[in-house]
């Protein structure tokens, strides 16, 4: 610890009275809670809650690194350091490393010191991917040989700055894709340069695989805030070619290898979805499993009641369920169980990699179905046709842009301003009705609804729309379908 000169010694008295959407439906559950920021400080990864109330001591050495919309907390708790040399591959002086805990990043760190002669920080986000996932990385990161585990509570910002203007847009990529994974990885990325730069490090890596889309979303974020880093891939590089040969890796260096039980599926999960590939999933003829589901139960099990729930928008964002405000975090977790229970936002698909190849997967994406599903509604009565029909165009290259990893790209941004503007009159409550794994529409309602009844109603009440008027409209606007019909008999 004393070779983080700069990081200071603080002794955090965090008492918490209360808890969280997120919390209280984790301990309803039973399971630990991560311990949420105090202001302005951070905790390590290994603390938590596993009650609605705490009093608890951490001697921890902070550093506060700043972010523009955020902030982590570098633990200086270090491991012994042994001279740096150079590497079989080069030099490098210090990576920050995307770091899970898992068996392929923790052979990565050895792999980077052997063969570029570097330390390595490793950086872990929460994003929301579950209640215990990060217990233990800093255990884990030092054994292998890190200098220091980096965590980025990211969650708010997450839905706030990615999940929520993705949904405003109306973003599906190739019809049924919520984007889960493709909003996660710009803000990790973000989060690594930022971490780069405070610890002074001249690279960055990434444990992604060269057949997928999450190395150009990583490496396409770092060449847009930080051009001068060097990227490394080792994926790209390493002779390593699975499980076996990343065990024996390790035990070449002495490495802790992770003891758990080994996934058929490779899963990718954050606080907006879970994904499944692998295993039966890899033959498109195949139907999942029923147990291999995690977020959703069966729509055949689910209650037989209906559920409604109602969600509350101001200009386009999301604010409140069942009248209750929330942050954008617990507004999603409470949707999440919600949709989960009555077996919401399931997607089996075929979709095209940015890579070239078709890739099947399997998505859970239950809060955010009927987040999509209310603002669809509430732009029903608040769009007006010409609005709607470009909103819907530009939808899909949103949804493209974010799918590629050009979360960055000017292009992107400039569609985010025309959507933030048409989406100012999307104020209203939109009631849903949830039941066996379908949602309905039970109720619409705004201030700045176009629809008007006396308007709309079949009876005469006004003036101001004569039925009588309509001859006119279809001749003028049918006109050139006369005139080709015309022409055709003049031959």
């Amino acid at each position: 610890m004393a070779s983080t000169a700069s990081a200071s010694l603080i002794k955090v008295q965090a008492v918490l009275g209360g808890a969280t959407q997120c919390q209280q439906s984790a301990k309803a559950r039973g399971m630990p809670v991560l311990l949420p920021k105090a202001e302005g400080l951070g905790f390590s990864a290994s603390s938590r809650v596993t009650g609605l109330h705490l009093a608890t001591s951490v001697d921890l050495p902070v550093k506060k690194v700043a972010h523009r919309h955020h902030a982590v907390s570098v633990a200086a708790a270090a491991a012994p350091q042994t001279e740096v040399k150079t590497g079989t591959r080069g030099k490098l002086n210090k990576v920050v490393l995307a770091y899970s805990g898992g068996l392929d990043t923790s052979v990565i760190v050895p792999w980077l010191k052997e063969n570029y002669g570097c330390e390595v920080v490793c950086f872990t986000a929460d994003v929301g991917q579950g209640v215990g996932e990060t217990d233990g990385l800093e255990k884990k990161a030092l054994g292998s040989g890190a200098s220091k585990l980096v965590v980025g509570d990211l969650t708010e910002e997450f839905v706030r700055d990615y999940i929520f203007p993705c949904v405003r847009a109306g973003a599906v990529y190739e019809r049924k894709y919520l984007l889960g994974t493709s909003m996660a990885r710009p803000i990790i990325a973000k989060a690594m340069v930022d971490v780069a730069r405070e610890v002074g490090a001249d690279a960055v890596a990434h444990g992604c695989t060269g057949k997928g889309n999450d190395q150009v979303r990583f490496e396409l974020t770092f060449f847009a805030l930080n051009p001068s880093l060097k990227v490394v891939a080792p994926w790209r590089e390493w002779d390593i070619k699975g499980r076996e040969d990343a065990i024996e890796y390790a035990k070449k260096f002495n490495i802790p290898v992770p003891v758990t039980k080994k996934s058929i599926y490779s899963r990718d999960r954050n606080l907006w979805h879970i994904s499944h590939e692998g295993d039966v999933l890899e033959d498109p003829a195949n139907e999942p499993k029923k147990d291999m589901y995690v977020l959703t139960v069966d729509p055949e099990d689910a209650p037989d009641t209906p559920e409604y729930v109602e969600i509350d928008f101001e200009s386009g964002t999301p604010v409140s369920v069942n009248g209750e405000k929330l942050s954008p975090a617990q507004l999603l977790t409470k949707l999440n169980d919600l949709g989960g229970k009555h077996g919401i936002g399931r997607c089996d698909m075929v979709e095209n990699r940015l890579v070239g190849m078709k890739s099947r997967g399997v998505y859970e994406t239950p809060g955010g179905t009927i987040l999509v599903a209310a603002a669809r509604e509430l732009e029903s009565l608040t769009l007006d046709r010409e609005t709607m029909q470009y909103k819907d165009q530009i939808a899909l290259k949103y949804a493209e842009l974010v799918y590629a990893g050009r979360w960055f790209d000017p292009l992107r941004e400039a569609l985010d301003a025309f959507v933030t503007e048409v989406t100012k009159c999307c104020t209203g409550s939109i009631k849903l009705k949830l039941y066996k794994g379908s949602i309905s529409v039970a109720s619409r309602r705004s201030v700045n609804s176009l629809y008007r009844e006396d308007i709309s109603t079949f009876e005469e009440g006004n003036d101001i729309y004569d039925q009588a008027d309509a001859a006119g409209f279809i001749k003028l606007y049918g006109l050139p379908i006369r005139v080709r019909a015309m022409n055709r008999e003049d031959k």
